[in-house]
């Protein structure tokens, strides 16, 4: 498989890698089959995307979302999610009861590689656009409005890669287009990593660079009026569970490592 991705884009590679790096261990905390196969089919050196501390981070957001998601499908089967900045996600799989309807939205270039690997799925529409662009949300809306129910908006590995008034921009396409509610979960950078991004163990073999920071979701919150924060976890909530480095990251620099935000409206 032939990919072509932009500076961004090609991030997605490294939650790719770790994914399927895990799934093949001898007791992997998270399984995801379709990462190990699109690794092999891409048939490139992962190495420089497969680094300690990216590959527990990353291990510990998904299993944070993912609980984090089941319950919300528990207490709202119907309920609408839209992966934003998708790249090769594939927790609609891990996630679903049979009832949920899933978009995943990312840029075009990120789509086109996407539906490389991923066939046309029941219940799953991949989305090419911009997030900052409304033109993306129109089906969105047709599918809240025929399953009755506030829309999920997951943001993972993407407000880094933005401004904050990107991020703005963002906020005010979801409360304009969605008017009646809506939830958004949002993975947080730190401003000290975002200074410090030359340090990065795996972003620093890319050509992205972090964009913004924030010491607390309720900078987010701040950006546009009605957002509120409800809940915000470092990932060393998970992380420290596992390994002596874990625990000493989340001791030694309790501030650096990425959070999850919550927000309604």
């Amino acid at each position: 498989m032939e990919l072509q991705l932009g500076d961004v884009q090609t991030t997605a590679l490294i939650p790719l890698a770790i994914k399927a790096s895990e799934t093949k261990r001898s007791n992997p905390r998270v399984r995801d089959n379709k990462a190990v196969d699109i690794i092999n089919a891409i048939g490139i050196d992962t190495s420089r995307y497969d680094k300690f501390l990216s590959h527990e981070g990353v291990v510990a957001r998904t299993i944070m979302l993912d609980r984090q998601l089941k319950e919300i499908i528990k207490n709202a089967p119907d309920t609408v999610v839209v992966n934003v900045g998708a790249g090769f996600d594939d927790r609609f799989s891990r996630v679903d009861n049979g009832s949920i309807l899933w978009f995943d939205l990312d840029l075009p270039d990120a789509i086109t590689a996407r539906r490389k690997a991923f066939a046309e799925r029941e219940r799953v529409t991949m989305i090419a656009g911009n997030a900052l662009d409304a033109q993306w949300c129109q089906p969105v809306k047709d599918a809240v409005s025929q399953k009755r129910t506030r829309p999920v908006f997951i943001a993972e590995g993407l407000f880094m890669y933005l401004t904050m008034e990107q991020i703005r921009t963002f906020l005010t396409v979801l409360k304009d287009n969605f008017p009646y509610g809506g939830l958004l979960i949002a993975e947080q950078n730190s401003k000290l990593m975002a200074k410090n991004e030359k340090y990065h163990d795996t972003v620093k073999n890319t050509k992205a660079h972090f964009m913004s920071g924030t010491d607390s979701g309720q900078e987010i919150a701040d950006l546009v009026p009605g957002l509120r924060l409800i809940e915000e976890h470092s990932f060393n909530e998970e992380m420290r569970k596992y390994s002596i480095r874990g625990k000493l990251f989340a001791l030694l620099l309790p501030n650096m490592n990425d959070r999850w935000a919550t927000f309604e409206w």
